[in-house]
């Protein structure tokens, strides 16, 4: 198999790795919440800062493709 297609293939197995960790983060999260009787508002804040953390993953990771299309990084 060729070196770039090992490069894609751990590309893509490290993105889905860091799909199922925030999956199982946000399982845990929710699971804590629920049990920790936490009023709402603490619910919605505690969810928005896990929204905002995979955006920020997300934005970095387009950021980096573009970057890599145009032959900047």
């Amino acid at each position: 198999m060729l070196y770039e297609h090992m490069d894609l293939l751990e590309s893509i197995g490290l993105d889905l790795l860091f799909a199922a960790i925030f999956f199982f983060i946000g399982m845990a999260i929710k699971d804590v919440l629920k049990q920790g009787n936490v009023p709402p508002f603490g619910r919605k804040i505690v969810w928005l800062v896990l929204f905002l953390g995979c955006t920020g993953f997300i934005a970095k990771g387009l950021i980096q493709l573009s970057w890599e299309g145009a032959g900047i990084g």
